[in-house]
């Protein structure tokens, strides 16, 4: 457990909860590059304000970002370089994912057409790809 008394487990499930919605990865993704007001924020990401002020809310809260107001502008950024690391990572495990997924595709797509074979001039094949 862990010092608030919740296993470790279920915070890092919680975490990823709060890492859950398409807007807060991509303001991550855009914050890697460095400080960014919201305003470019808004316009980088393309969402109604009061719903970029939701999801910044969540990421501040949960120590993810960090923002600083200079007058009348808001800028925010990363906590720290672990974030960007774990974005790398989802994406390389992401990428092998989804070439596993291409291969395994592309095997099933030559196993039905070898599978389909001509019976009396028209083509036949069985509900399990196998030649009958």
């Amino acid at each position: 457990m862990n010092g608030a008394g919740v296993p470790l487990y279920q915070a890092k499930a919680e975490f990823f909860r709060m890492l859950g919605h398409p807007v807060r990865i991509r303001v991550l993704e855009l914050l890697q590059d460095g400080p960014l007001p919201v305003r470019s924020l808004l316009s980088a990401i393309e969402v109604e304000p009061s719903a970029l002020s939701q999801q910044l809310a969540i990421l501040r809260r949960s120590g993810i970002v960090t923002a600083t107001r200079s007058g009348s502008t808001v800028v925010y950024e990363l906590a720290g370089g672990d974030v960007a690391e774990l974005l790398r990572a989802a994406r390389r495990v992401l990428t092998d994912v989804l070439t596993v997924r291409h291969a395994l595709l592309t095997e099933l797509r030559k196993a039905e057409v070898g599978a389909v074979r001509t019976v009396g001039g028209v083509a036949t094949a069985d509900s399990m790809g196998a030649v009958s």
